[in-house]
């Protein structure tokens, strides 16, 4: 069992053997003058740290709690990880290289983990770097509706959003790319496709639109769990900001919610991960293992944090999360083509139906839709044909007559 003991000299561990026998206070004593080379006589002990604010010995005698050298450290609730408080006189002389004294705030025994633990303090960020998420209403819609109608909450989707930032921090949404991906009912992984990304990408560039953040869903099987992001959810989520690189970056979550009579509604909550969070993360403090026995709303550290003047391995999800406002929006794109990599393939003869239903409008209309010019970037230079077609949407100027002629070419042909 390791006991973590607190004094004036900061924070030292003991082991002690619990093999055979309860452990009693006086071998808890015992055990810290031959690892700590505190004399017992001169120890005081107790499980409230006002102890260490005592000024003379008698002050410390106050603190009786721990004081009958009989009572069992089970009896007090000291188990392995506790930190007990540790008041003792005179001064205390510990075995290296070179001996020296470390009373008071001068001569300090500390570990380089410790010093390192001190300045990682988890706390909650109040103020968001985003001032709010606006999502284009069809975009959102497409997204809600498949994996309400279709995947009926049962497994995980995820997708990337793109838009704009504003220099006020606004961010909008206005479209959202689903990657190729695999979802359960606890798990999301999404088997990014390189060559495509950079298709997207391209596109965006043409829209005036760059990647603005993660939106994923959670399954009615999660509803019952008492998290508002799991622990995998977190790691993914911070892995993407990260890689985002973009201080307004946002995660959304979409879900269904019981509502007051009783029906489900689907509900979207917005968040960005805590600049700790993110710092953790980038830094390697995060845990990538996850136990199947691992409480989900806690995300393990490989070392000590401090978490309300704590420390810990165990961290509550929800100190890592920072709540964004929602709005909505009309934005410049329609989503009404068939969506990529869902259940079902985008069929051959979409855009040939596409322009076919949308004959009425003027051709650079037809268009305005991110995974319609996501099919057609298929089959164009993604260096120059892809944003030029992208900056016609954006700009919504006519589309030159020979992209025209190639598209309802592509279309005939399905």
């Amino acid at each position: 069992m390791m006991i973590r003991v607190r004094s004036r000299d900061g924070l030292e561990r003991v082991t002690l053997d619990n093999s055979t026998r309860p452990l009693t206070i006086a071998q808890l004593k015992s055990t810290i003058e031959s690892q700590l080379r505190v004399p017992v006589p001169n120890q005081t002990l107790s499980t409230n740290q006002n102890l260490l604010l005592a000024k003379t010995p008698h002050d410390a005698a106050g603190f009786t709690d721990m004081s009958n050298p009989q009572t069992l450290i089970s009896a007090l609730g000291i188990a392995h990880g506790s930190i007990v408080y540790l008041s003792y006189e005179g001064e205390r002389t510990v075995a290296g290289p070179k001996q020296f004294n470390p009373a008071g705030s001068f001569g300090r025994k500390m570990t380089m983990d410790d010093l390192i633990a001190k300045q990682m303090r988890v706390t909650r960020q109040e103020n968001p770097h985003c001032e709010l998420v606006s999502f284009d209403r069809d975009a959102a819609n497409a997204f809600q509706n498949y994996v309400n109608e279709s995947l009926v909450f049962a497994v995980k989707r995820g997708g990337i959003m793109y838009g704009t930032v504003s220099p006020e921090g606004k961010v909008e949404v206005d479209f959202i790319y689903e990657p190729p991906q695999q979802g359960t009912e606890e798990n999301l992984i999404l088997l990014r496709d390189p060559d495509e990304e950079k298709l997207v990408d391209a596109i965006a560039m043409g829209l005036g639109m760059r990647k603005v953040g993660f939106i994923f869903t959670q399954t009615i099987g999660q509803n019952k769990k008492d998290y508002t992001m799991s622990n995998v959810e977190v790691l993914q989520a911070a892995e993407l900001q990260a890689e985002g690189d973009l201080k307004e970056w946002v995660t959304a979550i979409v879900k269904l919610e019981v509502n007051e009579e009783g029906g489900a509604d689907v509900h979207f909550e917005a968040f960005q991960m805590s600049d700790m969070c993110i710092r953790l993360f980038k830094e390697g403090w995060f845990e990538r293992e996850i136990g199947e026995n691992a409480d989900p709303k806690l995300s393990r550290m490989k070392k000590d944090v401090v978490v309300g003047g704590k420390d810990t391995k165990e961290v509550d999800n929800d100190f890592f999360l920072v709540v964004v406002k929602i709005f909505d929006h009309q934005g410049p794109l329609s989503s009404i083509f068939p969506i990529e990599n869902r259940i079902t393939p985008v069929p051959m003869n979409a855009l040939k139906y596409h322009l076919d239903r949308t004959r009425s409008l003027p051709f650079v209309k037809r268009i305005s839709d991110f995974h319609l010019l996501l099919l057609l970037a298929r089959f164009l230079d993604v260096n120059a044909d892809v944003p030029a077609l992208a900056q016609c949407v954006q700009t919504q100027m006519a589309v030159p007559e020979g992209y025209q002629l190639l598209i309802e070419s592509m279309a005939s042909a399905s």
